[in-house]
């Protein structure tokens, strides 16, 4: 990376493998019978976001841990429910489909024969990793994830938006700041406090009782931020209600440390990679051996294709 000007095109990888594995039935097999649904579905995806936006650069960022330490510390219900084994060194292990945990080595192998790059540090989240690349380019960013929490890097002003996944990635909601206003009444840079205040079951962090999405909205755009929002609590003149107050008041070591769980990093050490699409395929031979070894067919030669056009 550094000399990124034209369009960036960043994917959430995991999230993405994770809707193929579930969008793409699993008699979709390999000569010897091992699926290879999330990898051809995968396939398939980049092969229809490359040749409907036609990026200019192209990065498959990853979770090189999915569950920062740092992060649960701050708050240790962070992601809980997903861990299938709890490591005391390096990242825990995360609840993953039988038939998935094979299939990701593969996609990685895929993608670096491709020549696709592919990025995950140490420490970080993918969600960090596209935060810093965003943070650095210099030209129109496209984050494509099913993941909502990055609605808060989308920014009208440098191009920043979010491709949201409706139906594979044929039908894409594009998310810029009109759709996030229309929505949920903030703009990019207030959906983080909007998240941590309404909370989010599915990454385990608890929110501000009683104080939910329609709620935090309205919070937000009577007070401006989060520390707009608890300057009220102290303001006994504002217009908060007295169980908005007290509610927020006793919310108080949550809200200390949720937004730096929340907000995604800008600032992980991102290896120098070539993120340039790449016209023809960084390792022929080894992406011969993978393609007769998994049975990939025609989701690689379509991406292929699209590639070299």
């Amino acid at each position: 990376m550094r000399d990124v000007t034209g369009r960036l095109m960043l994917l959430d990888t995991a999230s993405l493998y994770f809707r193929a594995y579930f969008g793409v039935p699993d008699s979709v097999k390999a000569p010897d019978g091992t699926p290879v649904n999330a990898v051809r579905g995968l396939l398939d995806f980049i092969d229809r976001l490359v040749r409907d936006h036609r990026p200019d650069h192209l990065v498959a960022c990853m979770d090189a841990d999915w569950r920062p330490h740092w992060r649960v510390e701050l708050i240790p219900s962070y992601k809980a429910h997903r861990v299938a084994e709890e490591h005391a060194t390096g990242p825990d292990e995360e609840e993953v489909p039988d038939t998935l945990s094979p299939q990701v080595p593969v996609i990685e192998a895929v993608l670096d024969a491709v020549g696709i790059a592919r990025v995950g540090v140490p420490g970080y989240e993918a969600d960090d990793v596209i935060g810093t690349f965003t943070a650095e380019a210099k030209g129109p960013v496209d984050i494509v994830t099913g993941d909502r929490d990055l609605y808060q890097l989308v920014d009208d002003a440098r191009g920043v938006r979010v491709l949201y996944p409706l139906k594979g990635v044929g039908t894409l909601q594009l998310t810029d700041e009109a759709w996030l206003r229309g929505k949920y009444g903030v703009d990019g840079s207030g959906y983080a406090d909007l998240a941590l205040l309404r909370g989010d079951p599915s990454d385990g962090l608890p929110g501000v009782p009683g104080i939910g999405e329609k709620t935090a909205a309205k919070l937000l755009a009577e007070f401006g931020d989060l520390a707009g929002i608890m300057a009220a609590v102290e303001d006994r003149g504002s217009k908060l209600t007295p169980t908005q107050r007290r509610r927020l008041d006793e919310a108080r070591p949550y809200l200390a440390v949720a937004p730096k769980v929340v907000r995604v990093a800008h600032d992980v050490p991102l290896p120098d990679v070539t993120t340039a699409v790449p016209r023809t395929p960084r390792d022929p031979a080894e992406l011969e051996a993978l393609a007769a070894r998994w049975g990939l067919g025609g989701s690689l030669e379509r991406l292929l294709t699209t590639l070299a056009a």
